[in-house]
């Protein structure tokens, strides 16, 4: 009995002196798992690499967004007439980018589905032309610029004469309406001129009775009569040969009509001759894409410039009179051939 107990008693003394303790036990399942050994994990939670950087940038942005905002209020307090023509320049480039961006893309899809620019929809015709037009503008700020040191003046240029020298985008909203106010006064200027010249070579016409009919016109135009739409299209047939041809036309007739339509005259007459009839052409390129697309899905911004490359200064009528005039146009427009 005495040897039994002493046996057990040995037992339980080498059984708890091999036990392992808690923590080895955990050691030993994480080696028969396949973990190394190694010092004990841990608790922290680090992120990766592009974690980290995502936040770098967060920071850098928010930082740089707060700074921004700070100099604004600055510049509003303390320098109001600067921080407008800041804020004008800054909204000009990011609206230049992005029309560039949207031109970029629109020729893209022109050259995939190997499409014209009169196949165009409206808006992205008229998109193309004012583009144009601008990027023009604003190469011959580049040209001047390349000279040394010549930046300087350009910038002075820019702020002194921003009419001739910058685009639409880089206007204040009250230099818009001066602008296109001091821009209509010089189209109106060349009316009597080419007026003058249907007078002087209406006896010419062939016809007797489309050399009435001019006469008329004429008359009615210079008592302020607004001339109806049957004695404008009575009237087409005298433009598609001399001496009213577009081929026929005197040079200082194409200048005149290059007046009217906002083109420059410093060009000679094959090439002035040869820009206004690109540009009549585009326009009633644009008249037959808007006249599918229709007015009323135009905007009243959209109404407005439509208006104004036309002829009319549409900066004070009112949106519904525009739409009207606009629609009278295209009446005649669209009863004209494309030559």
């Amino acid at each position: 009995m005495a040897l039994s107990r002493l046996c057990w008693a040995r037992t339980a003394l080498w059984g708890s002196a091999v036990t392992p303790r808690p923590y080895v036990t955990r050691r030993l399942q994480l080696v028969r798992a396949g973990r190394t050994w190694g010092p004990p994990w841990s608790s922290k939670l680090h992120l990766s690499p592009k974690a980290d950087s995502k936040s770098l940038i967060s920071y850098v942005a928010t930082k740089t967004k707060m700074i921004s905002e700070k100099y604004h209020h600055f510049l509003e307090r303390y320098f109001p007439r600067f921080y407008v023509l800041y804020t004008t320049f800054t909204k000009g480039f990011r609206q230049l980018w992005a029309d560039g961006k949207k031109c970029r893309r629109i020729k893209a899809d022109m050259a995939k589905h190997n499409v014209k620019f009169h196949q165009l929809s409206y808006r992205d015709m008229e998109h193309l032309r004012q583009f144009r037009r601008d990027i023009t503008k604003c190469f011959f700020l580049g040209v001047i610029s390349v000279p040394p040191f010549a930046n300087y003046l350009v910038f002075l240029l820019m702020y002194l004469f921003p009419r001739q020298l910058l685009v639409r985008h880089f206007w204040t909203p009250k230099q818009q309406i001066d602008f296109l106010n001091i821009y209509h006064d010089i189209r109106k200027k060349s009316h009597p001129e080419i007026l003058s010249y249907l007078e002087k070579v209406s006896p010419l016409i062939s016809e007797k009775g489309l050399r009435w009919h001019m006469t008329e016109l004429c008359t009615k135009i210079q008592r302020g009569t607004h001339p109806a739409i049957p004695d404008i299209l009575a009237l087409r047939k005298c433009f598609s040969k001399p001496p009213l041809g577009m081929s026929q036309l005197h040079a200082s007739q194409i200048k005149a009509l290059s007046r009217a339509m906002l083109l420059t005259t410093h060009l000679p007459s094959f090439l002035l001759r040869r820009r206004l009839k690109t540009h009549t052409t585009v326009i009633h390129q644009l008249d037959k894409a808007l006249a599918k697309l229709g007015i009323n899905q135009l905007t009243e911004q959209e109404v407005k410039s439509a208006c104004y490359l036309r002829g009319l200064n549409s900066t004070h009528i009112a949106d519904e009179r525009c739409r009207t005039w606009l629609a009278e146009w295209l009446q005649i427009s669209c009863s004209l051939k494309g030559e």
